[in-house]
């Protein structure tokens, strides 16, 4: 939200400097992201003086143009060559002097000293469009009699340099969306007080015509008040007006507009302006429309509307989606002669839920939705309606209309004294409580030695318990004024095992030694990456009951394709050798699980760790060739990060695996059945999903058996043996389909004691083989702890070895 430093300071009499102010505003929770000095007009009307000319004279050279003796109030007049037509002796006007800078959108211009056909001229007399006045080039600007000579122009437009403060307002601070509620907090910190614009002077002119309020849907809007006003002239708006709102970037509209935007900056109260002859039977009525009614929005677009939006309607049909957006028909125009002004108090609940089905985001439903003051709708409406008197003319008609069967109470808060200072931790003195208070305009109602009984206006949603005062007294006190105990105090924790934390650094800062870069990506993401998907169907993903929209609109199942979003991204950049990690939840509703007591067993939230892996190994040097990455890079790093986490390759086998997110995939299992990690090659559609155009290895580790599987593990420590290894090589004729895993075991299964590795060093198929036949070159370490083992041992174990290659897998020896 912009707060402007010169309309801040219309509430507060404020000793800070804009700087000095955006600090004061974040230690008070209202954090100040930029600061930034604006000038109502570009330039700030520097080197532009008011002048007077004393001299005009026909240009000896042109049939249009003049020479010109101008007074600035220097010690001698200068000589102006223009061609406006109403130059003339003795106009005041406004003069460009030597240096001065003047804009023509983003384009920037200075007058110089210059020659005009064979005339010096020094400066330039200004119309109203070339300095930013105004829009007219018809001529030269003509100022009143009594214009002071000499003067800046800056002075004589009362132009101010103003300061932006970009405060970042979080969900929970209604209260501060405004210039008065941004005031209020500053004022209960530096110890004054906030005054707001008085509203006595406002009374009712006539009761000639009034517009009849009817409210059907009570709960959706408890409150609801609004006045009719005859007779105003719809017109631009003062200088001061559009100064207010363009210092905050909001474009002015006409003066019955600007004043509703002018007021909800002020106050933080939106209010909606109606042309009152478009009220058919002058009567607002306000309701919900049958489902899929069409209604035409303020800025031409149809909507289908849902029974659960509250709309204004007139007996005929609706003019407003309330506290959102305006129809289009029921708008202020020029030709508007009287208005109805509403001002009311919405469900924030209601009023959130139609911004969102419709997409809309406005001004208004940004404040609704977090929470208006009920109880200032009637000074709001006031308010507005001296303002209009004032620039619009009119006469009020009608007492104002007031609807709010059962007013919002007041929290009832007790405050305990020992409690604020234990919680604070130093002990505050109770005026100066009071006064914090106070100057939050939270009411004392009852005091005691010991507590206050207090009542918290409902504009602070979020001050209903005395922790929640507390707090409030904290931030405004200042969190810098608390000084730390010198007093160390500790409570030993116990932390399960294994610790998953622990772990997950550990892994972590194994995979960023290894050239891996950490991301992370929301769990909120788009339903249509899983439509057709049957390893991750669509009907099995968590919906968002209110999402921001169709790309956040699910829970994520997997982590791939957030991954694939930021390979996209990155290689749109150019950056094509990426590897990625990521930690992160996956989460699925199974609907065989739902339960109308146990509602929560349908849905399921799982932690896993996952990898991406594309282009090359290594970017391009002198030194080594480029190569890509493959299926076995990926491979390797899993199982070097599983080794680091406590589960040796001993542990688990692969397994050939299939879904459609792979073109092909594996599987580690542990010999439970437990999957520990699955491998493999991104499908082909998902990359042109994507649109990446090379192969994209990706590996999900499923991190709650991962955990389970280092608790089962235990780490055992041995000497370096005495005795040597013996290594014994076979070359073994296979079918095609037979696997490295399956020799391996069989290996294992043969001799668990001696043998201590199998390796497979080569594979060959092709040539001189039968068909469906490939040659494995397996390579078989021996050793024994105690002895050096001898070649009876060793050919003893190598019969055993062949003999059951050939039987259990049908392998000839080569």
């Amino acid at each position: 939200m912009n707060i402007s430093y010169n309309w801040l300071k219309q509430y507060i009499d404020l000793p800070l400097g804009p700087e000095e102010t955006a600090a004061k505003l974040t230690s008070l929770g209202l954090e100040v992201g930029a600061v930034e000095t604006t000038q109502t007009i570009k330039g700030g009307l520097a080197g532009l003086i008011v002048a007077q000319v004393l001299t005009c004279e026909e240009h000896p050279d042109s049939d249009h143009l003049h020479v010109t003796t101008v007074d600035f109030g220097g010690e001698t007049p200068v000589q102006v060559v223009c061609g406006a037509p109403n130059c003339r002796k003795g106009l005041k006007t406004i003069l460009a002097t030597i240096g001065t800078k003047l804009y023509d959108g983003d384009k920037e211009f200075a007058i110089k000293k210059s020659k005009i056909r064979g005339v010096e001229s020094f400066g330039m007399l200004c119309a109203e469009d070339e300095i930013g006045i105004g829009s007219s080039h018809d001529g030269i600007i003509e100022l009143p009699d009594d214009a002071v000579v000499g003067t800046p122009a800056k002075t004589y437009y009362h132009i101010e340099d103003d300061a932006l403060i970009e405060v970042d307002i979080t969900p929970n601070r209604a209260d501060a969306i405004s210039h008065y509620g941004v005031a209020r907090d500053l004022a209960a910190a530096l110890g004054k007080k906030a005054v707001k614009p008085s509203v006595e002077a406002f009374k009712v002119n006539t009761h000639d015509r009034s517009i009849r309020v009817k409210v059907e849907n009570e709960k959706a809007c408890p409150r609801y008040t609004g006045l009719t006003i005859l007779g105003v002239e719809v017109k631009e708006s003062p200088d001061w007006l559009k100064q207010r709102l363009t210092s905050i970037g909001q474009r002015p509209i006409n003066n019955i507009v600007d004043i509703t935007n002018f007021i909800i900056n002020e106050l933080g109260q939106p209010l909606h302006c109606f042309d009152a002859d478009q009220i058919a039977g002058d009567q607002v009525i306000v309701r919900n429309l049958p489902e899929g009614t069409p209604f035409v929005t303020l800025d031409g677009v149809e909507r289908k509307l849902s029974a659960n939006d509250l709309v204004i309607c007139n007996p005929k049909e609706g003019m407003c989606l309330a506290g959102v957006f305006g129809g289009l028909k029921s708008g202020v125009t020029e030709k508007t002669k009287n208005v109805f002004i509403e001002s009311a108090y919405f469900d924030p609940v209601t009023i959130r839920k139609t911004a969102r089905r419709h997409g809309l985001n406005t001004d208004a439903s940004f404040r609704y939705e977090r929470g208006c003051d009920p109880n200032i709708c009637v000074y709001a409406l006031k308010r507005a309606a001296l303002l209009i008197q004032e620039l619009a003319g009119g006469i009020v008609s009608g007492d104002i209309i007031d609807l709010y069967p059962n007013p919002v109470a007041d929290f009832q808060v007790t405050l305990r004294y020992d409690k604020v200072n234990s919680l604070i931790g130093k002990e505050l003195s109770k005026t100066t409580v009071k006064n914090i208070l106070e100057g939050l305009e939270i009411r004392i109602d009852n005091e005691t030695d010991d507590e206050l009984q207090l009542s918290v206006p409902p504009y602070r949603v979020d001050v209903q318990r005395d922790v929640d005062v507390i707090e409030d007294i904290l931030r405004v006190y200042g969190y810098d004024n608390i000084q730390p105990n010198a007093n160390l105090k500790s409570s030993i924790s116990y932390s399960t095992t294994p610790d998953s934390t622990r772990l997950q650094n550990r892994a972590g800062g194994q995979l960023t030694g290894e050239g891996f870069m950490e991301i992370m990506n929301n769990s909120l993401t788009k339903l249509s990456y899983y439509t057709g998907l049957t390893s991750y169907p669509a009907e099995n993903a968590v919906r968002i009951m209110n999402p921001l929209g169709s790309d956040l609109s699910v829970m994520r199942q997997t982590l791939l394709m957030g991954g694939l979003e930021s390979i996209a991204h990155n290689r749109n950049r150019r950056r094509f050798n990426l590897k990625f990690y990521e930690f992160g939840a996956c989460y699925h509703y199974h609907a065989e699980n739902r339960n109308v007591e146990k509602p929560l067993k349908a849905y399921s939230e799982e932690n896993h760790l996952a990898l991406w892996m594309c282009g090359n190994t290594h970017e391009q040097s002198w030194t080594d060739a480029e190569r890509k990455v493959n299926f076995f890079d990926l491979k390797g790093y899993v199982t070097s990060l599983l080794t680091r986490l406590g589960i040796p390759s001993g542990k688990y086998v692969s397994k050939p695996y299939q879904a459609d997110i792979y073109r092909q995939a594996i599987r580690l299992e542990t010999y439970q059945g437990k999957v520990l990690a699955t491998i493999g090659i991104v499908s082909d559609q998902l990359l042109r999903d994507f649109d990446i155009d090379t192969e994209v290895f990706y590996a999900d580790l499923e991190w709650k058996a991962v955990l389970q599987t280092v608790g089962n593990h235990k780490m055992l420590f041995s000497d370096i043996a005495k005795f040597p290894e013996v290594k014994r090589d076979l070359a073994l004729l296979l079918d095609q389909d037979i696997t490295f895993e399956q020799v391996e075991k069989t290996a294992y299964e043969v001799e668990r004691k001696l043998l201590k590795k199998v390796v497979l060093f080569d594979v060959y198929e092709g040539k001189n083989l039968e068909p469906g036949k490939k040659s494995y070159a397996v390579s078989f370490t021996l050793q024994d702890a105690n002895k050096t083992l001898d070649d009876r041992q060793i050919d003893s174990i190598m019969q055993r070895l062949i003999q059951a290659y050939e039987q259990k897998l049908g392998a000839k020896i080569r």
